[in-house]
């Protein structure tokens, strides 16, 4: 298994990482989406209160976290879940490389992703065997699917679905009697209109699956919006038989998210406050960043949401990257998110304010 997997793709970032290194002023890495700004507080006390964590943490959560986060779900996604169909998991990455497994999909069956999209969709069909099918149309999802996963808003492309494409991507899904994930960690991050002031749907929404959560499951992190990557911090909700299918899974495998953590989220998914912080702090980003690609002739598609700027120049996304490096600044190769992105690349918001602002002076002084 381990022979047939591919090379790490960002080992092929290797020469412009040392490119951008030579510039005068220091290189500028934007093409990761770690967040760079601080924990809240309040989350720091309560990580810090819980550290006595000497038995097991349950693998289902502690019942004060489950309940947190059915109720984030109600107040911010405006969806309704029971504390029992709730769980969480130890960073969403995790979640997405191993739900094949941990939904037992075979050779032979297929696991469905978007055609831009995260590697590590791909990754979960191969470490069991599966058929890794990139195809973003539900006419064209193959009858041995098993696992559909919708990533909205999109990375790396920041495109978001609307409550008529998710109700498309759930009844073909459910044609074909397969699970369909939808990956929403970046939903608390919309730009441009509607989503600058509408909600961002759910894959849960009432108005896309009305009460049946049947086969269908809402992902989402609270490394984008409450900067806990550090912590591994995300759940996941929707039909309660599937989830208590998967917490046993779960429990005996050992994946239980650490008691100090689940403390520390209970106090992320109560304060509204630093998440709208963040909301201004990349927003503040954007609109330093965007304008500088676009007057030196970069064209911004997509992006209307999430935490990336999706760009191309008309050119092979390498002959960019080098172009970029020589700035001293390092962005990620559309080649890295499937092969229908071969002219595009992608720039995080998640570098601090002065290399954002550095940056988009060493892009307008290159014009």
């Amino acid at each position: 298994m381990r022979e047939s997997l591919p090379d790490y793709p960002w080992d092929a970032m290797e020469p412009y990482l040392a490119e951008a290194a030579r510039h005068p002023q220091g290189p500028l890495n934007l093409s990761i989406g770690s967040p760079v700004d601080p924990t809240p507080e309040s989350v720091r006390e309560e990580l810090a209160a819980a550290t006595d964590a000497h038995a097991y943490p349950a693998t289902a959560g502690t019942p004060k976290l489950r309940e947190a986060i059915a109720e984030w779900f109600l107040r911010r996604r405006g969806v309704t879940v029971a504390p029992e169909a709730v769980l969480p998991t130890i960073g969403s990455k995790e979640l997405v490389a191993l739900l094949p497994f941990l939904l037992g999909i075979e050779r032979g069956e297929a696991v469905v992703f978007p055609r831009i999209a995260y590697p590590s969709y791909a990754m979960g069909a191969a470490l069991v065997g599966a058929d890794a099918v990139a195809a973003d149309d539900p006419a064209e999802w193959p009858a041995n699917t098993r696992l559909v996963w919708i990533n909205s808003p999109s990375n790396p492309d920041g495109r978001v679905k609307d409550i008529a494409a998710l109700q498309a991507a759930v009844e073909r899904a459910r044609e074909l009697g397969a699970v369909i994930a939808g990956d929403e960690c970046y939903a608390e991050f919309g730009w441009e209109a509607p989503w600058d002031v509408e909600r961002i749907p759910s894959i849960l929404d009432p108005r896309v699956v009305g009460t049946d959560h049947s086969s269908v499951l809402s992902v989402y992190s609270l490394s984008k919006q409450s900067n806990l990557a550090g912590y591994r911090a995300a759940f996941l909700a929707g039909d309660p038989e599937l989830v208590e299918k998967l917490l046993t899974v779960r429990k005996h495998a050992g994946l239980m998210q650490p008691a100090p953590v689940q403390a520390a989220m209970i106090a992320a998914l109560a304060d509204e406050t630093h998440v709208s912080d963040q909301l201004a702090r990349y927003r503040a980003r954007r609109e330093i960043l965007a304008p500088a690609l676009i007057a030196a002739g970069y064209r911004i598609e997509g992006s209307e949401a999430g935490l990336y700027l999706w760009v191309t120049h008309g050119v092979d996304a390498w002959d960019s990257v080098a172009e970029f490096a020589k700035l001293g600044i390092v962005v990620g190769p559309g080649h890295f998110y499937g092969d229908d992105s071969p002219q595009h690349v992608r720039l995080a918001l998640t570098a601090s304010d002065e290399h954002v602002a550095e940056a988009a002076s060493r892009i307008s002084a290159s014009l």
